[in-house]
């Protein structure tokens, strides 16, 4: 069976090499990106949540897409681990690094709404205590998605001769054995509503940034008289770009969901499937950079 598996996927040429182009230009533009930005909030004089905001994020897909390689890798029977403790490596820092992708997107969000906020709004008093509070959100972030990622320790290993039925197909080196129903339920439960908090965190940041720019908008047009748009500012450029971010994580997580969801009715847990969910997944790590790049004139002249 594992012979007949490893068939199947290496016949897929055309997407193991969309697979692999995807992830070496993920990786490119990311490396680009986590440089900029960390040499920006090193070299300022004043350097700004924002900065190390997108550096983390651009650091957090550069490690994403890389165990996204190895796994294809080995999906694709071009070189197989070997080892358990490389099967659960890879695993756990790949889902730690999608956990963490989502947390720091939505952070981005909250943020740029933060700053965004006018002097007279609510959220103006975060404007420079969100500086000095950043970094223990960040450890608490990481200390929390670590532990709860911890599952997949002790979850997956490396395949064994001997074909189980209890066990799911994750690489071809790598299956994920089944544990107890109350630890499973206590972790999809945390999962959940992780994911649901900050989905609505981001919906919320993104209606309130969607509501200032049209407020700022009509004024403009209403002191000047004109129904012609006005120049965007630095900070709505930044904001639109943040905004288009947020769509297409969203549109990222739910189609993510649903092929999770249908791979029992719809694929049959054939080959296929998991391509497509290796695409989708490293979807958003490969286009992030290139969408917070748009708004970097530096970068652009470079």
């Amino acid at each position: 069976m594992k012979m007949n598996k490893k068939r199947k996927f290496s016949s897929y040429t055309d997407i193991r090499n969309i697979v692999f182009f995807e992830v070496s230009i993920g990786i490119t533009a990311n490396t680009v990106l986590l440089l900029f930005h960390s040499l920006t909030f090193l070299l300022r004089h004043r350097p700004k949540p924002l900065d190390l905001t997108i550096a983390q994020l651009a650091l957090i897909h550069l490690v994403m897409l890389v165990t996204v390689g190895f796994i294809a890798t080995d999906t694709f029977g071009f070189e197989g681990w070997g080892s358990d403790l490389m099967c659960k490596s890879v695993i756990y820092v790949n889902r730690l690094m999608r956990a963490l992708s989502m947390c720091t997107t939505c952070l981005l969000s909250v943020l740029q709404a933060i700053m965004l906020s006018p002097r007279n709004s609510c959220l103006a008093k975060f404007k420079h205590k969100s500086t000095h509070y950043y970094p223990c959100g960040l450890v608490f972030l990481w200390i929390f998605n670590m532990l709860l990622s911890g599952r997949y320790l002790f979850s997956v290993g490396a395949t064994s001769n001997v074909t189980s039925h209890s066990s799911v197909y994750v690489t071809e080196s790598c299956s994920q054995w089944p544990i107890s129903y109350s630890f499973r339920y206590i972790f999809l439960s945390l999962v959940n509503i992780q994911d649901i908090s900050f989905i609505g965190l981001m919906a919320l940041s993104s209606g309130y940034m969607v509501s200032l720019l049209c407020r700022h908008k009509r004024q403009f047009q209403y002191l000047h008289s004109t129904i012609f748009s006005p120049k965007s500012s630095p900070e709505e450029r930044a904001t639109r770009t943040i905004l288009l971010l947020m769509s297409f994580f969203m549109l990222m997580y739910f189609l993510d969901c649903v092929i999770f969801l249908s791979s029992g009715i719809v694929w049959e847990n054939s080959p296929i499937h998991h391509c497509v969910q290796m695409l989708v997944g490293s979807g958003y790590a490969t286009i992030c950079p290139f969408v917070l790049m748009s708004t970097e004139k530096r970068m652009i002249r470079c």
